[in-house]
This record gives structure tokens, C-alpha cells and sequence, in this order.
């Protein structure tokens, strides 16, 4: 609760065009905001980029900002939005080319069409940037539910808890989220082969 009135005490001083308070207000909700962004991040956006556009956008509305929930939850959903109105600006080129690659994930790429042998420990950083790559085509829901499953090694039964959805509904959309996946991967690499 102590929080609570802290943050509405720092609003209104932002307000009243406290620096100082707009610069600690900034630095309370960074993690949170920094957080959102990472987890709805698309592909061509920088992750410091998105944030300063985010609080941006928070310090020009604070004014309708009116305290009846609590700034954190505000600030959510100005940074969410944020964030689709970012991936929804991608779409207009939504599909992976190789020019969107880094000459090592290029390569990472070129070694998964030509074998299936383990990948090298200095390739192993380039095939991370190459899955975010791919995850960051799929759909919001689809991106937290391969997250979850695999990268978090949750159980359906644990992301039914986190996210309210049904057994059958996180198997379809991980399903179909592999599926989109699989098919960027074999167009990547049908380019490469080329």
C-alpha cells in the first residue's frame, strides 16, 4: 500500500513537471516495462528503442492517467498496446527473409539444411537469435505458448493456470505455433540451398 501512494505522490509531482520525480517514476516501472517489451517484442524493434517509446507515450497521457487502478497496471496496458501496434506495423513484411539474418544465423541456417549433427559451442548463440527469429513471426498468444512449453519447460497443466486456457487449447495453438515455425525454417532454407 505504501508503494501505491508513493506512485500516486510521483504522478503528481510529474505533473507539476518534477524532473527529478519523472525520472524516478521512470526508474520504478522500467523492470516492469522492460519485461512487457521482452516478452512482446517484434522482430525489428530494438528492446531500448521500444521502452523509451513506451514511456514516451506514458509521460504524454500521465495527464488521463486517474488513479483508480494502479499505475502498473496503467502503464501495462500502455506498453502492451505499444508492442501490437509495433508487430501489426511489421506485418506489411511479415516473413523472415535471409537478409534478416546475422551472417553467423545465416550460417547456423545453412548447417541445419546440410545436417543434423549438433551444432558447434560458438553457434550456439546464433541459433538462439535465429529461434527468437522464428518466434517472433508467430502470433502473441502462439510466441507465449512455445515460451512456456519449451523455452520455460512448463506443463499444460501449469500454462492452463497462467493463462486460464484449456488443456486442448494450449496443445493447439503450441501445435500450430511449430507448425508456422517448421514452415518458416523449410522456406529459409530452401532460399539458402538455392
Amino acid at each position: 500500500m505504501a508503494d501505491d501512494r508513493v506512485s500516486r505522490e510521483l504522478v503528481a509531482a510529474v505533473l507539476q513537471h518534477d524532473n527529478e520525480a519523472a525520472r524516478e517514476l521512470v526508474r520504478r516501472l522500467y523492470p516492469l516495462v522492460a519485461k512487457l517489451v521482452r516478452a512482446h517484442r517484434p522482430t525489428r524493434s530494438a528492446e531500448e528503442d521500444l521502452c523509451q517509446m513506451i514511456f514516451i507515450k506514458v509521460m504524454q497521457k500521465l495527464v488521463q492517467y486517474s488513479g483508480k487502478v494502479p499505475i502498473e497496471h496503467w502503464v501495462s496496458r500502455i506498453a502492451i498496446n505499444t508492442c501490437i501496434n509495433q508487430i501489426q506495423a511489421e506485418k506489411a513484411r511479415p516473413e523472415l527473409r535471409e537478409a534478416d539474418l546475422s551472417e553467423e544465423q545465416a550460417a547456423v541456417v545453412r548447417n541445419l539444411a546440410a545436417t543434423n549433427d549438433e551444432l558447434a559451442p560458438d553457434q550456439s548463440f546464433a541459433s538462439r537469435q535465429l529461434v527468437e527469429h522464428l518466434m517472433s513471426v508467430l502470433k502473441p498468444a502462439e510466441r507465449l505458448v512455445i515460451d512456456l512449453l519449451y523455452l520455460q519447460q512448463r506443463t499444460v497443466a501449469e500454462i492452463q493456470t497462467l493463462t486460464g486456457w484449456t488443456g486442448a487449447l494450449v496443445k493447439v495453438r503450441a501445435f500450430r505455433a511449430r507448425q508456422r515455425m517448421k514452415k518458416l525454417m523449410a522456406t529459409i532454407s530452401a532460399r539458402e540451398c538455392a
